[in-house]
């Protein structure tokens, strides 16, 4: 592809917390962007400032059902993250991860894209071994409550490395670790919001278990630029990759940061862990440093600090 040529970018799941944030920095990139969503959980919001670029469009479309366009490239992210989300209807989260790689793999086959898949980590389960290398199979309930999310983005996975191996598609998966930032929905279930959002209002901070079980937090900014990097390696390196921050820290070390950047006066409250809970989760970023040369470089307090500022505008203007 000749240098400086515009591509035409389509990415799944654009209006999404991950999705919005991709969008915008590939126009930034000087491409061509086409923002498929089903708005389930995306938002309009999210992608309100894209829409006066005339590089951008928006269809509404959900991706269990095929989807007929012309790209270069495709990022497929549709598929709901969150506990809550995701456990709401299960039979359709599986059917997105599943079938929306399917249909996703059959337009990359059909136009010769490169396509991205946006794995996660949960494909590890709740890991015995730690730190997560990505030669490590996983430790995953097929059955459990959020199997519907666990196991259909390892079927993805498995689609995706097929349709490498047998119609030697271009492809990249990434592993994405826990990563936080603004834009993420308010309700969705996911720590750092819940966290945010509690002691904005100076409401308990809800900690399940003892605390004690880790996290490593990567913030929005640093894994969009290790995206745009794993897509842009050569086409005989199509992944699995870890992407995350590997500093690791406790759910209870989380809540007292935030209680301390807030100034809030909430008190922890601690519930049962639910089920299938990973105790511990932490990537091991070995291959992303030597392959991207990338490592994250936002401190924990520092992404707090800009996500806080977010959900205080948000929480403002919904009063």
């Amino acid at each position: 592809m000749a240098k400086g040529y515009r591509k035409k970018i389509l990415v799944t799941g654009g209006a999404g917390f991950l999705g919005s944030h991709l969008c915008e920095r590939l126009l930034l990139d000087g491409h061509d962007v086409l923002c498929v969503d089903n708005f389930y959980t995306g938002t309009k919001d999210n992608i309100a400032r894209l829409l006066e670029n005339h590089c951008f469009e928006v269809m509404r479309h959900d991706v269990t059902f095929p989807l007929y366009v012309e790209v270069d490239e495709i990022y497929n992210l549709a598929c709901p993250a969150s506990p809550i989300h995701y456990q709401h209807d299960p039979v359709q989260t599986t059917k997105t991860s599943v079938h929306g790689a399917i249909n996703m793999l059959g337009l990359a086959k059909r136009v010769k894209a490169k396509i991205f898949q946006a794995s996660t980590s949960e494909v590890y389960g709740d890991p015995i071994v730690h730190p997560q290398t990505e030669s490590y199979w996983g430790n995953v309930n097929p059955i459990g409550t959020r199997s519907c999310y666990d196991e259909g983005k390892r079927c993805a996975e498995t689609l995706f490395f097929d349709y490498y191996r047998q119609h030697k598609l271009r492809i990249k998966v990434g592993r994405i670790f826990n990563t936080y930032g603004p834009r993420m929905h308010p309700n969705d279930g996911r720590v750092v919001s819940n966290f945010i959002v509690q002691a904005l209002k100076n409401e308990p901070i809800t900690l399940y278990g003892d605390g004690n079980q880790s996290r490593s937090f990567c913030y929005v900014d640093d894994l969009i630029e290790a995206f745009v990097r794993l897509m842009d390696t050569p086409d005989d390196f199509p992944g699995p990759m870890n992407l995350g921050n590997p500093n690791e820290f406790t759910i209870r070390q989380l809540a007292e940061t935030v209680i301390e950047l807030t100034g809030a006066r909430s008190e922890l409250t601690f519930l049962p862990l639910p089920s299938d809970d990973p105790r511990q989760r932490q990537p091991d970023i070995t291959l992303a440093r030597e392959m991207l040369g990338w490592e994250p470089t936002t401190v924990l307090r520092d992404g707090l600090t800009r996500t806080i500022e977010y959900f205080d505008r948000l929480l403002r203007a919904i009063k």
